[in-house]
């Protein structure tokens, strides 16, 4: 029970691309998958982060259809308002199945800030796609009148993208600490937590941009010295040579492996790359395994049967 392990779900783990988006397919999705969570707060100290990414689209759309009656509110007040939508139902949702099981452990979300570098070179080159798809006169249109950046995405349309600087620390971080040496259930840094700049007074500002939820989850594990990052996605495993005939399916790496991989190439930004580079990060700081694997397959990643494990030497898991 000493041994931490960091969770980070996916948007896929709360609400699938093929759902609508209705309350009850959000309630539904986060069941099943907490249903699996449950056999880690048997075994493990758990802290869960998660990604925002579906819902956070829902909250930008809400702001462009009622922007004349409700003013729209700035990206990063956007994803505090995701923060504790989503922190709501997986909490609850946990702490119903641990009450079933008669496992006595409480369960809290933390709104957390987390700071980045205001010279980041992400902001200066913004990639992170967001929100809705627009046909290209309207992107256009809101580029003119609005300021935003628009790019095609993959033949869908256009969608703005933002900055996505990378994680310093968490803003938070005392009391994620205190919650969980007092045995809790902690879920933070939501959809990568809400990005703030630290100005040289100490005072905190907002800032538009996303934080990768899977870098998030490293400065959260490495804080707390999580020996485990766990990363729940889409896929069962991580392949190589994805799309391509020659396409295999990998169920362990070592460091170096994943680092050699991730300079050649193998994932893309848009997908594998940023879990990939987590991993690595993760690993060359001091943690000692990461596994990739779906929300579907994580009782049997436990088991070290299940999802992609990247390891310093690539060594078999030691759940």
């Amino acid at each position: 029970m000493d041994r931490l392990i960091v969770v980070s779900l996916g948007g896929n783990a709360l609400l699938p691309a093929d759902k609508s988006g209705t309350i009850e397919d959000q309630l539904s999705v986060t069941r099943q998958t907490m249903r699996q969570v449950v056999d880690l707060v048997r075994a493990r100290r758990v802290v869960i982060t998660h990604g925002n990414g579906p819902i956070v689209g829902n909250i930008l759309i809400r702001n462009e259809a009622a922007r004349d009656q409700v003013p729209p509110m700035p990206l990063d007040v956007c994803g505090a308002d995701s923060q504790g939508g989503l922190g709501y139902m997986l909490q609850q949702t946990l702490q119903n199945l641990l009450r079933a099981e008669g496992i006595q452990r409480n369960v809290t979300t933390v709104i957390t800030q987390v700071v980045v570098d205001a010279n980041d070179p992400g902001f200066r080159n913004p990639t992170k796609p967001i929100g809705p798809f627009y046909g290209e006169a309207q992107a256009r249109e809101f580029e003119r009148t609005k300021g935003w950046r628009l790019v095609q995405d993959s033949g869908r349309g256009w969608r703005r993208v933002v900055p996505s600087p990378k994680p310093k620390r968490i803003v938070e971080m005392a009391a994620i600490r205190a919650l969980y040496e007092a045995g809790q259930v902690v879920i933070a840094a939501g959809g990568g937590g809400i990005p703030v700049i630290e100005e040289p007074s100490g005072e905190f500002r907002g800032v538009e941009a996303v934080i990768d939820k899977d870098l998030a989850s490293v400065v959260l594990g490495l804080e707390l010295g999580a020996r485990t990052l766990l990363i729940v996605t889409a896929v069962d495993r991580v392949a190589l040579d994805f799309g391509k005939p020659t396409r295999r399916w990998i169920d362990r790496m070592s460091l170096a492996e994943a680092s050699r991989n991730f300079v050649e190439g193998q994932f893309p930004p848009g997908s594998m790359g940023p879990k990939i580079e987590a991993a690595i990060w993760f690993l060359k700081e001091g943690g000692q395994e990461v596994c990739i694997t779906s929300p579907e397959k994580i009782r049997e990643a436990l088991e070290g049967k299940a999802g992609t494990w990247i390891t310093q030497a690539g060594e078999p898991a030691r759940i």
